[in-house]
């Protein structure tokens, strides 16, 4: 395998896993989220967000967060509340909803990430996971847009 070979593959590995979660949360009812809604969550699951922060971390402009947030709390997964360190900002939080959406979310990835480990067996899996402790730097979990 030439060093192209191996890149593409890790990301058709990392698209298989972004469509396996996706596919885990609509058999868990959530089938109106999207891959962008769910690095959100990411940021939002840490608390104390604005939508400022949400723009910051998935690397758009405030408008598009501005939008995503609106879609977020259209279906009930966020509400906006009053920013107590800043009068003018509003702080994105999740509902019971978008916690129950994050908590599903981890269980698909957990089922996905189990069935790499049933395919490759414990001695492969395990180079695999110390293999990739390496090469992934440190840093927020975001799309790669």
């Amino acid at each position: 395998m030439d060093d192209w070979q191996a890149a593409a593959g890790v990301l058709k590995l990392a698209g298989q896993l972004v469509d396996d979660i996706q596919q885990g949360l609509a058999q868990r009812g959530f089938g109106d989220v999207r891959p962008a809604h769910g690095f959100a969550f990411v940021r939002l699951s840490s608390g104390d967000a604005t939508t400022a922060d949400v723009a910051a971390h998935l690397g758009v402009t405030k408008q598009a967060a501005s939008q995503l947030v609106e879609s977020l709390v259209t279906r009930g997964y966020v509400t906006r509340a009053a920013d107590p360190r800043d009068g003018r900002a509003r702080l994105v939080v999740l509902t019971g909803r978008g916690r129950a959406c994050t908590e599903a979310a981890e269980a698909a990835a957990a089922e996905v990430v189990e069935g790499w480990r049933d395919r490759l067996g414990p001695r492969k899996f395990g180079a695999l996971q110390a293999a990739l402790s390496i090469l992934v730097e440190p840093g927020p979990l975001r799309p790669s847009w």
